[in-house]
């Protein structure tokens, strides 16, 4: 069992910045890929940006590229997602997610965080 605590959201305003960070409590967390995921209201949850096990592969939803980085610190059993030039769009809930020898060619999760939220406003 791998549990996944996000941190790091807030309120902030158009243009802002925010980090968010994920904590995961397993000793093989670099056997897993890991993902962040985001649900708006009265929307399904979609994919954000997905780090392999590895950290070499990423890969992000076209609405984020070149705004919003993903990274992993495995010495802190942590992923992290930098997120640049917020928009209102980007309002949401944020869900870390963990996929054991997952890649953003293929994430499959098998954890999910509860998530943090994400207000941008305009």
């Amino acid at each position: 069992q791998v549990q996944l605590v996000e941190s790091g959201g807030g309120l902030v305003q158009t243009g802002d910045s925010l980090r968010l960070s994920c904590l995961a409590s397993t000793r093989t967390f670099s056997s897993y890929g890991m993902g962040w995921f985001r649900q708006a209201p009265g929307k399904e949850r979609e994919p954000v940006a997905v780090i392999s096990w590895s950290g070499v592969g990423t890969a992000y939803a076209d609405s984020v590229k070149g705004r919003f980085t993903i990274s992993r610190d495995n010495a802190k059993n942590t992923v992290y997602l930098q997120m640049n030039s917020l928009k209102p769009e980007d309002t949401a809930v944020y869900y870390c997610a963990a996929d054991f020898m997952g890649t953003p060619q293929n994430f499959d999760a098998d954890y999910w965080g509860q998530g943090t939220q994400v207000t941008v406003s305009s």
